[in-house]
């Protein structure tokens, strides 16, 4: 395989980033790394993947598709029924995850493309792509996730989906406490399973900035059309092998930070023609298949059989996970290794998608999105041998701005947001509450007053305070008790202006006001 590789990280294009810029950040002025060479704090393993609904997996009752492997993982650990995403759609909601924030105070709160406003002049073959690709940037006057874990002695590597800022811009893997990165820096990209190129920072390597890496076997073909099922380079597949390479050549004396971002099942509906997809096909048949004709603007391109793609694609999933298993045996590192699995919100219909078909019994309402239960509520899985007990259910509500304090408390970074808020900005948020007391059994579980939303493409909110549920969309509220209306079918607003009250102060309090005007909500009246 001959790979190119083209550096995008400096002076590609001159576009204004609203994302501030600090002289340092937060994680370079509180040192923490270990100065032991045998160090024994647990590795933390975490699995994202791209729009999987919260009834695709066997374990939360799929009964269309296999996943054997991550339904072992759950009765190895803990499976969390009132676990939520961050946001309901994908670069918002994995800021959440990293910036410890919810989505009415961190500084990216939707999906502003960068592609958009580049220019379609950087040729791969017969093929043109844009010269310049990602997503607003964090904002580097906050720490992020794997700044706070690097600066604490973890290796950290990335390997998927990043979402978190454009090439060239402040913000980007190698900017950001990352050591390895191996993907797609855009997530627009990330429509084409089959791309032109994939995004890598190694520090082993040398790298010094974020670079593209051609897929030369896949330019030779077109991007688009029937000629497009001849590309033999699945982006799916290389970046899994990237990340069992890194994960492969982890050690027990080091602590490490492994951020899984995978894009499946995320559409575009394609994947090789193997045994696995191949089984679908032979178990849906043709009879009411999901036929999809494409979308070259959106670059998701035709498939005859939307069913069994999908199916395959979580299937396939389903085997990285069992791989990923598998090394961490192997290798002696399970035991000392906290893994987690979720995806970043709600089912799509995207592509030839088609979540009705899968999730028959129709739990909950809302897709991707949408801040109904649809929309945000997320399978999460948890599996930390001699620290979390197998076997358990939990519901336990918490959001992924939880994330970045359990993982501090797990890395034994003490006093996080003290050492790491900045001096620089007037209320530098953290939302989160750390669930460590949830998975070890240790401590007194603290709770939010409150879980909060909002997404501006819909002009949508969600609240939820106990059974309690306010949805607001374009400042129109409505109210569900969850306890008996997990459809969220019934509107008791009317009959509650009391609790509609008591949510909407919620909002308030909640939400601050963006400093550009990228992501304007409706608040309620």
């Amino acid at each position: 395989m001959n790979i190119r590789l083209l550096a995008t990280a400096a002076g590609t294009m001159a576009l204004s980033a609203t994302a501030v810029q600090a002289p340092k950040t937060a994680a370079q002025t509180a040192k923490t790394a270990s100065t032991d060479p045998d160090d024994r704090r647990p590795n933390i393993l975490y699995i994202m993947c791209d729009d999987m609904g919260y009834g695709d997996l066997g374990c939360y009752g799929q009964q269309l598709i296999s996943t054997p492997r991550i339904d072992s993982l759950a009765a190895q650990g803990i499976r969390f029924t009132q676990a939520y995403a961050g946001s309901p759609v994908s670069a918002p909601s994995r800021a959440t995850f990293m910036t410890g924030q919810h989505s009415g105070h961190t500084h990216v709160r939707g999906n502003k493309e960068y592609w958009n406003i580049s220019v379609l002049n950087r040729r791969y073959g017969n093929n043109v792509d844009y010269s310049v690709v990602g997503q607003e940037p964090y904002d580097t006057a906050h720490v992020i996730i794997p700044e706070i874990l690097h600066d604490a002695g973890y290796e950290t590597g990335m390997f998927g989906k990043w979402a978190g800022g454009y090439e060239g811009s402040v913000s980007t893997p190698d900017t950001r406490g990352i050591d390895e990165y191996y993907g797609y820096l855009c997530q627009f990209q990330a429509h084409l399973y089959y791309p032109n190129f994939l995004n890598r920072y190694s520090k082993a390597l040398g790298d010094t900035a974020t670079v593209r890496v051609t897929l030369d076997e896949n330019i030779e073909w077109p991007m688009y059309g029937p000629d497009y099922a001849n590309r033999p380079q699945y982006s799916a597949d290389l970046i899994h092998e990237k990340a069992m390479e890194w994960l492969d050549s982890r050690t027990p004396d080091k602590p490490f930070l492994g951020i899984f971002t995978y894009t499946l099942p995320h559409a575009e509906l394609r994947q090789p023609s193997d045994s696995i997809y191949l089984s679908y096909v032979d178990k849906f048949g043709t009879d009411g298949e999901m036929i999809y004709h494409g979308s070259e603007g959106s670059r998701y391109n035709p498939t005859d059989h939307g069913h069994a793609q999908f199916a395959g694609m979580i299937t396939r999933l389903d085997t990285q996970v069992g791989e990923i298993l598998d090394l961490l045996d192997r290798k002696g590192l399970a035991d000392n290794t906290i893994v987690i699995f979720t995806s970043d919100n709600g089912p799509h219909e995207e592509g030839g998608a088609d979540p009705a078909f899968f999730n028959r019994d129709g739990l909950l309402r809302g897709l991707k999105r949408s801040t109904h239960e649809g929309g945000i509520r997320v399978p999460f899985i948890v599996r930390w041998p001699g620290h979390v007990a197998p076997g358990q259910t939990s519901d336990q509500m918490f959001a992924f701005y939880d994330l970045m304090p359990t993982f501090a408390d797990i890395a034994g970074v003490e006093n996080y947001e003290e050492r790491y808020r900045n001096p620089r900005l007037a209320d530098d948020h953290f939302d989160g509450i750390s669930i460590y007391p949830t998975l070890t059994g240790e401590g007194v579980q603290q709770q939010h007053d409150a879980l909060y939303w909002e997404f501006h493409e819909t002009d949508m909110i969600g609240v939820r305070k106990g059974d309690w549920k306010l949805v607001v969309r374009r400042g129109k509220c409505s109210l569900y008790n969850l306890a008996d209306d997990l459809h969220e079918d019934h509107d008791v607003a009317a009959e509650h202006p009391d609790i509609v009250a008591d949510l909407k102060a919620i909002i308030a309090r909640e939400h601050v006001d963006h400093p550009s005007d990228f992501f304007r909500i409706t608040l309620p009246e």
